[in-house]
């Protein structure tokens, strides 16, 4: 799928690669850690290995079963990360005794009264060293990202989620629709890829709506969109790039409780104020949709023969956070450091900088 940025600068060049030497991600937990408790917490340093295949090693070292190893969220085999894991505390001497690989690295232990599970996190913290980046480019870098990090940025999937030839979700699609019940965590995956796909479809068409209401009168863009001009007179006139449609679900951000859009002052206040995003579809049994126009707009993207997972909705917009920037000038280098809530992709930030496809 071609996305569409939201972004008007033209394409800045610079040269990007997923290595543990160039991308380094750090989990922040959702809270602190008492320090008390059955279960034992690991801050983790780990390089060139997923989070399956750590969970993987550290459930041979302990004979523990592998359900039994909690986890927050996902990091990628190709970087250097920095994660948290828990086992049961009974299991810390064999833990200890048989983790040899020099790949991980144990950064601290904590205890805590409950296991890490999925989602448990607040988010990531990235850093990211860019090459082949011209001084001109660096300042380009630098201007864009502190717009993102005032106006914010679409919150697309990465490519990441679709598998190396960007097509797992059609596996994923074939699957959800066979009515089966799903066997294992690579079916998951695979439908949880085609629900990422459609939600992706979602986004870029609302981006596209924007733009054409940003670019154009009321009158070209009621044309353009077959939307009466009372409305689009009414989506013109938000601040914000992206326009918010009656019915959108907003969700107080960076989480928190959710609320059908039905004032648009209160929600594009909140909005402009990074205190609330609207949230889009992934479809599934349980998921909540939209209400109204903002219900029309999603059902061209919704499944509602996709019963294998609950579905949920996810931030639509979201703002890197504690931007930071080095130069050097000699070998054209340039390091970028952000923060992103969890579920959203550095790549993707990436991505509206430089205007294209990074993979």
């Amino acid at each position: 799928m071609k996305k569409i940025y939201a972004y008007n600068h033209p394409q800045i060049p610079f040269n990007f690669e997923q290595t543990i030497e160039r991308f380094f991600v750090e989990e922040i937990p959702l809270f602190k850690f008492k320090d008390k408790g059955s279960n034992l917490i690991l801050k983790i340093k780990k390089t060139d290995m997923s989070t399956f295949k750590l969970i993987t090693v550290i459930a041979k070292a302990t004979e523990l079963e592998q359900r039994d190893i909690g986890y927050a969220g996902l990091k990628d085999k190709n970087a250097t990360t920095i994660q948290y894991i828990s086992i049961p505390r009974n299991y810390e001497r064999e833990l200890l005794k048989n983790l040899t690989t020099e790949k991980i690295e144990i950064l601290e232990k904590r205890y805590s009264k409950f296991p890490i599970k999925i989602g448990q996190l607040k988010g990531n913290k990235f850093t990211i060293i860019l090459h082949d980046v011209t001084l001109e480019a660096s300042e380009n870098i630098k201007k864009v990202a502190k717009e993102m990090q005032e106006f914010g940025i679409p919150n697309y999937y990465g490519y990441q989620r679709f598998g190396e030839d960007s097509l797992s979700y059609k596996q994923g699609k074939e699957i959800a629709l066979s009515g089966k019940k799903l066997k294992g965590a690579k079916e998951k995956l695979l439908v949880s890829a085609y629900q990422s796909h459609l939600y992706n479809r979602w986004l870029s068409s609302r981006i596209n709506i924007s733009k054409i209401i940003e670019k154009n009168s009321v009158a070209d863009s009621a044309t353009f969109l077959s939307y009466p001009r009372e409305l689009v007179d009414v989506l013109k006139k938000q601040k914000q790039f992206f326009k918010l449609f009656i019915g959108d679900d907003m969700q107080s951000y960076p989480y928190g409780k959710s609320y059908p859009l039905q004032d648009f002052d209160r929600a594009t206040d909140e909005f402009l104020a990074h205190k609330s995003s609207p949230t889009g579809l992934l479809c599934g049994s349980k998921a909540k949709r939209a209400l109204a126009d903002a219900k029309h707009l999603e059902e061209e993207f919704d499944d509602t023969e996709l019963y294998s997972l609950k579905g949920d909705r996810r931030y639509a917009w979201i703002w890197p956070e504690d931007l930071e920037f080095s130069y050097d000038e000699i070998n054209k280098r340039f390091k970028i450091e952000f923060y992103l809530p969890k579920g959203s992709y550095a790549t993707t930030f990436l991505e509206e900088i430089s205007k294209k496809s990074l993979k």
